[in-house]
């Protein structure tokens, strides 16, 4: 039974509240002290990724110095963290800086629909109350932030797997990894050689539940790097510095190393193939061949680089529990799986870590005065504001950096576009594409979702203001200075002529 509520108005609304939309409240509520914000989160608890996923030994791959917020320092140890300090520290920042004010869990965004007449968002939203009632509300907001992510929050990618119904045990997905799920002294086959794969396999033979043997069942070869777990270096920053100084001098040491490999790795393929392959080669035991499961045929980061900490996931290959398989797969058998090559491997349990399905928008699709956008038809500005959909920005991060070291800029783009409304009474902002711009594809790796989704995708031009890097050195350059340019049309609502009284372009 759905009741229904009464509209309520807002300034901004931020969808989600992972990282980013946590992140974005508190940069915005910094920005307009004035101004109702308002954080909406489908599920019950906040997280995002960080709270959705819980697979064995699930944790960032990034440093969290760079990957946690700017405003607020990251403390624990660890400078790689599992998914549960991630969480505590979310908790933190929201309690810590009052976001639980404006949260709203289990708040599900079903619409969201443009009128210029109003210049506002209607949202259509479904609320699930304690009692786990549905109440439908209405929010008209000025702006709409959306932090939902890149990927389907209610199922993996699957491929489709001849035999799977004769398997006789579970085939799980690491995106619906069942709770507490007992994986003691069973033998585990994980498809998949991308990070979730890579973070598995030491995982599920650690403790007292440590399964019988796990096997790592790759297609493709991927590049996997050790990284210490501890930045002793940081330790020492925070004891000379203090914890704020300390945290941010961390952040810009770190910040310039990733970009420095990251750089070096693209520049010269060929010498970042054999240092990665060199590297590999000292953390394996013998008897493993490092072309066969270590040599991919793409050169690094045209995929995203796989870190293990403190090479967890080499010792367990050393230990001898563990091992690697690079082959394709025929059919799942009652027993296992039976591989091209015609070798089996028996499994009690199998892990398909075969990837997400993107989606923009957490799925919202919206509409522009009754009429439905395709992100596809649409081009980034800046890689954050969707040209023809007025007030609404996105965050995307990077895919060869720590995805939240965009964050702030992002946000810095907003406040000036609604400042610069604000100041000379617009209503409405929307980029509008000069004619003639030359695009190119939003994202840069070749990863299997990121190809699948591709056809779904926006797309970004060529030339500024319509790009963005992939790393946080080289975008950061281009969001020096002012942001908000000609490209980007205001103008003020008539509600009486149902349309617009003025235009106005800013040089």
């Amino acid at each position: 039974m759905k009741d229904t509520d009464a509209t309520e108005a807002a300034d901004i609304v931020v969808i989600g509240a992972g990282i980013s939309g946590i992140g974005a409240a508190q940069h915005l509520r910094t920005d307009f002290p004035g101004k109702k914000i308002i954080l909406l989160e489908s599920r019950d608890s906040i997280g995002g990724t960080w709270d959705l996923f819980r697979y064995p030994g699930v944790r960032s791959d990034s440093d969290l110095h760079t990957y946690a917020y700017e405003f607020k320092p990251w403390r624990h140890r660890s400078a790689i963290a599992e998914a549960p300090l991630i969480r505590e520290y979310l908790d933190e920042t929201v309690h810590e800086f009052g976001l639980d004010k404006i949260l709203r869990l289990r708040h599900r965004v079903t619409s969201a629909d443009w009128s210029s007449t109003e210049a506002r968002w209607t949202l259509q939203v479904t609320a699930t109350d304690d009692a786990g009632t549905e109440h439908a509300k209405t929010i008209k907001t000025r702006f709409v932030f959306s932090a939902t992510g890149y990927y389907r929050y209610d199922t993996g990618y699957t491929p489709h797997f001849e035999g799977r119904d004769d398997f006789r045990g579970d085939v799980l997905h690491p995106q619906q990894w069942p709770e507490n799920y007992d994986h003691r002294g069973k033998r585990v086959v994980i498809i998949g050689s991308g990070a979730t794969a890579v973070t598995m396999l030491p995982a599920m033979l650690m403790g007292d539940g440590a399964a019988a043997h796990v096997t790592m069942l790759q297609r493709t070869p991927s590049y996997i790097a050790s990284q210490p777990r501890f930045d002793n270096i940081a330790v020492k920053l925070t004891k000379l510095l203090g914890a704020e100084r300390g945290y941010a001098a961390t952040r810009l040491k770190n910040i310039w190393i990733d970009f420095l490999l990251v750089s070096s790795l693209r520049k010269f393929p060929e010498f970042g193939r054999k240092a990665l392959r060199k590297w590999t080669m000292k953390e394996l035991p013998p008897g493993i061949d490092v072309d066969t499961h270590f040599n991919p045929p793409y050169a690094p980061w045209d995929e995203r680089l796989c870190v293990t900490p403190d090479g967890e996931f080499f010792k367990a290959l050393r230990d001898g529990n563990a091992d690697v398989v690079t082959d394709r797969i025929d059919r799942f058998t009652e027993n296992g799986i039976l591989l091209e090559s015609g070798k089996t491997l028996e499994a009690d349990v199998i892990v398909t870590a075969t990837g997400l399905v993107m989606q923009m928008l957490g799925g919202i699709q919206p509409t522009v005065d009754g009429r439905p956008v395709r992100m596809s038809d649409t081009l980034l500005y800046r890689g954050a504001l969707f040209s023809g959909i007025p007030n609404w920005a996105m965050m995307l991060g990077y895919t060869k950096a720590s995805w939240t070291l965009r964050l702030s800029n992002v946000c810095r783009l907003v406040a000036d576009v609604i400042r610069r409304m604000d100041t000379n009474g617009y209503d409405i902002a929307v980029p509008v594409v000069p004619e003639g711009l030359a695009t190119t594809d939003l994202l840069d790796l070749t990863a299997g979702y990121m190809q699948r989704a591709k056809p779904e995708l926006p797309r970004q031009g060529t030339e500024l203001p319509w790009r963005m890097h992939t790393t946080f050195v080289k975008d950061n350059r281009l969001c020096k200075g002012k942001l908000v340019d000609r490209h980007i049309r205001f103008s003020v609502r008539d509600s009486t002529r149902a349309g617009l009284t003025s235009v106005t372009s800013d040089s």
